[in-house]
């Protein structure tokens, strides 16, 4: 009998100000370099559209099917702080769906950051600690199950995961570390589990598990639901119900963004429809349910060891960082965040230190991608730039000015 685990990732990045080093002088860290109304605006707009209608319906679906239905997310806290400001609603409407017991929240960094490729692991674990921190302020315990920015895991990051307590990890299932095995099983993580734990709540000896997402059944639905030239297209909630009863294996793991429904996959589509018949058409086969990470775990033991030597996430055709650093402007920004680290602390400025990790969001260095086909159309889709050299330029002058300012050097000319 598969389980069905379903986990949607929440995140709006804080969008940055069209940036001049003119004008701003007496401007605090966070208004001198975002963009607070255009923040708003998509929040609304995105709230409206996708979590407000889909949150109602989450609820009504957990009472319909008596807790039969399943489902876990991921808040990202810099999705938490815009919905205190411009959505309170949608941020209760969360902690609604928490206090169902149906619905599970992972952890993650606070900021949607790289901090975990840092050189120094520290910052990565202190966003970790912001983010719990961060959902136990709305009342949300959060999960012993983690899920790093845009699925992000190696051997490395998965010893600093399980260090940190966590009983498993979120990744990708993805053909090149798999090979001839199927997602839809219970991993271990590589060296995981032979310290037994850190002494500080650590995962135990055991070692660190590994939820695998299936990527095709997970994209079929985010990604080619409405796509007019797919073979499949209508996908029906029955139709989709029949894919997952004929799955073999202990789970089947359908991770996907939360704005799949209704801001990437417009009300228009039918896949408010689709949602809302879903659970219903799942539960109709005897041998299919809904499970949480935390509790798939906890049921099924382990089948083998995946091996993760180099990053991993679940973003483009490479499914490596190259969505984030694949080129030289990624990469000469990023050595800029990582390289501030230290002047940042001396400052001793909270502000300072709050709008350094707003500027390592990473959609910031997503917007940069200059990759073509494919995968350069959906970096464009998002990204509110002309093109990634615009991008770049605005971009290196914001973390030139931080630099500057920290210094006390500002207003030299970038």
């Amino acid at each position: 009998m598969p389980d069905i685990c379903m986990y949607f990732q929440v995140h709006q990045p804080m969008r940055l100000r069209k940036f001049s080093i003119f004008g701003h002088n007496d401007e605090a860290w966070r208004e001198r370099y975002f963009d607070a109304e255009k923040n708003r605006q998509i929040m609304e707009k995105v709230a409206e559209k996708c979590y407000r209608p889909t949150n109602r319906l989450l609820l009504d679906l957990i009472g319909k099917h008596d807790g039969a239905f399943r489902l876990s997310f991921s808040l990202t806290g810099v999705f938490i702080e815009q919905c205190r400001e411009y959505a309170p609603d949608v941020l209760e409407s969360f902690a609604e769906l928490y206090r169902t017991g149906c619905v599970e929240f992972l952890s993650e960094t606070y900021y949607h950051s790289l901090a975990s490729l840092f050189a120094d692991k520290r910052e990565f674990g202190r966003q970790v600690k912001m983010h719990d921190k961060a959902l136990h302020e709305i009342g949300i315990r959060p999960s012993r199950v983690f899920r790093n920015t845009e699925a992000l895991y190696s051997n490395e990051i998965g010893r600093h995961i399980e260090g940190m307590g966590y009983e498993a990890a979120i990744s990708e299932g993805w053909d090149y570390y798999l090979g001839w095995r199927s997602p839809n099983y219970v991993y271990k993580a590589k060296g995981s589990g032979s310290e037994g734990g850190n002494g500080n709540g650590g995962a135990s000896k055991n070692g660190l598990r590994l939820l695998l997402r299936n990527y095709k059944l997970s994209d079929d639905l985010s990604y080619r639901f409405s796509a007019r030239w797919w073979p499949e297209y209508p996908l029906t909630a029955d139709k989709y119900a029949s894919w997952l009863a004929a799955s073999q294996g202990q789970c089947v793991n359908l991770f996907m963004d939360y704005e799949t429904f209704g801001e990437h996959q417009w009300a228009d589509t039918g896949i408010f429809e689709f949602l809302r018949h879903m659970p219903g058409q799942v539960l109709g086969h005897p041998h299919l349910g809904f499970a949480l990470p935390s509790e798939i775990v906890r049921k099924h033991a382990p089948v083998d060891e995946v091996d993760v030597p180099y990053s991993l996430t679940w973003a483009d055709m490479e499914r490596d960082t190259s969505a984030w650093l694949g080129n030289e402007m990624q990469k000469e920004c990023f050595a800029m965040l990582e390289g501030a680290a230290g002047r940042v602390e001396a400052s001793g400025d909270p502000a300072a230190e709050h709008a350094w990790r707003l500027l390592q969001n990473s959609d910031h260095l997503y917007y940069l991608c200059t990759k073509s086909l494919a995968d350069g159309d959906v970096h464009k889709y998002f990204s509110p730039y002309q093109n990634p050299y615009d991008g770049f330029i605005n971009f290196m002058n914001i973390l030139q000015d931080f630099r500057d300012r920290l210094e006390g050097t500002e207003g030299r000319s970038v």
